[in-house]
């Protein structure tokens, strides 16, 4: 039975394929309501503001610098981030999820295990993938920040020497480079400007379009056989 209170989520602009396939999955269930979809990347923060969404579901891939969602998270904590995108690593999903996002869901994420997704996201629970990306193998505890970490990262990012973000956080400068070298075997880095970089540069290989996850893609073509098919 679908609650008196929907959940409600919006939806970031996707390409068509994977747009309509999420819209299809959600307003399929009785317990989920779109407030706005086809959400430019640029105007998250407005429509946050404006309707105050359980869920947001956004396109990993139109992040410019990954600590945009340390500041969507902390400045709509109502909101919980769902994150769609492909072919992301398990050091970049240990990225999102430090920073404050909900869930990093790859490629090859299945239609019920999106939904699964935005219910536990609703009720403040964190969904750690079983994989990202090619190889990329699960996401161990031991990749995730720590909360000291998450708030060293940024300052990294910024290119702040050692010694600026020990002023910063009060910390001394030995305990930052201890902090800064967690940061990159996490994460998979060398240095600053590859924590700075975006992520299809850090994965060295041209940005591709997103392709729709293969779980959402049957959706599409529902109405041509006996229902939706939730596999």
């Amino acid at each position: 039975m679908a609650p008196s209170t929907p959940i409600t989520v919006v939806i970031a602009r996707f390409d068509d394929l994977l747009a309509r396939g999420l819209r299809e999955l959600i307003d399929g269930d009785p317990s989920l309501a779109i407030v706005a979809a086809e959400v430019e990347h640029r105007r998250i923060p407005v429509v946050l503001r404006a309707h105050h969404p359980d869920v947001a579901i956004l396109d990993a891939g139109a992040l410019a610098k990954l600590v945009e969602i340390r500041q969507l998270s902390s400045g709509h904590p109502g909101t919980r981030l769902v994150l769609l995108a492909n072919d992301l690593s398990a050091a970049v999903c240990a990225q999102l999820l430090a920073f404050g996002a909900s869930a990093c869901l790859s490629s090859n994420t299945q239609s019920r295990d999106v939904l699964n997704a935005i219910h536990l996201a609703s009720r403040g629970l964190q969904v750690i993938p079983r994989a990202c990306g090619p190889g990329g193998g699960p996401v161990a505890a031991g990749h995730l920040l720590t909360r000291r970490e998450a708030e060293v990262l940024p300052l990294l990012q910024l290119g702040r020497s050692n010694a600026q973000i020990a002023v910063a956080l009060g910390v001394g400068v030995e305990t930052v480079r201890t902090h800064a070298r967690n940061i990159y075997r996490k994460l998979g880095v060398s240095s600053r400007r590859e924590l700075s970089a975006p992520p299809s540069e850090n994965k060295q290989r041209p940005h591709r379009a997103a392709r729709p996850p293969r779980g959402l893609t049957p959706l599409l073509h529902a109405r041509r056989g006996d229902g939706l098919r939730r596999d």
